[in-house]
């Protein structure tokens, strides 16, 4: 399909689920190399990251440790402020983590999650992402791990979502601009 629709919007393919395993594999590549020496404990945000953690961690060849935390910060197309972190119950205090995530684009959902990591006393936090926008990412701090830059347009499919619809495509759409 090279256009869907998802209740009111119009969304035209962006990036093919083999693009998409490509950089997976480029990621899982990278990170099995920083981490040859460490088990590090990969969290990922839910509901957004969970195709992209899913393929990633079947391609890691490291121990690692996961976890799952949920964050919210869109309302409808609109990045909002981030609403609310549950799920982290492990003891982390001196760990190296990954948070995974399927999308940074201003950078306040990560940042609300790294500072809480920071928190908890991690050894060092990184960042995979499975997209980024870097045109809208306002933070100081560099994101270690990054599949795809894209411009600052709503995408929905593989892992994304409009209104919770959409996360079960494989390839990601682009909002249709008239």
């Amino acid at each position: 399909m090279s256009t869907i629709t998802i209740e009111d919007k119009t969304f035209v393919k962006y990036i093919s689920d083999e693009e998409i395993d490509k950089q997976v594999q480029r990621i899982a590549r990278q990170i099995n190399e920083d981490y040859k020496d460490d088990i590090p404990i990969l969290i990922f945000t839910l509901n957004g990251a969970i195709v992209f953690a899913a393929e990633l961690l079947k391609k890691l060849t490291i121990q690692c440790r996961i976890s799952c935390i949920r964050v919210a910060s869109y309302d409808g197309t609109k990045n909002s402020s981030v609403k609310n972190i549950i799920g982290l119950v492990e003891d982390l205090e001196n760990q190296r983590v990954i948070v995974i995530d399927d999308i940074v684009d201003t950078g306040n959902t990560y940042e609300v999650v790294r500072n809480m990591l920071y928190e908890a006393k991690v050894k060092d936090v990184r960042i995979a992402a499975m997209t980024f926008k870097p045109e809208a990412y306002k933070k100081p701090f560099p994101l270690d791990y990054v599949g795809f830059e894209i411009p600052n347009k709503f995408i929905v499919g593989h892992g994304l979502d409009y209104n919770g619809l959409g996360r079960n495509l494989p390839d990601i759409y682009q909002l249709k601009t008239e």
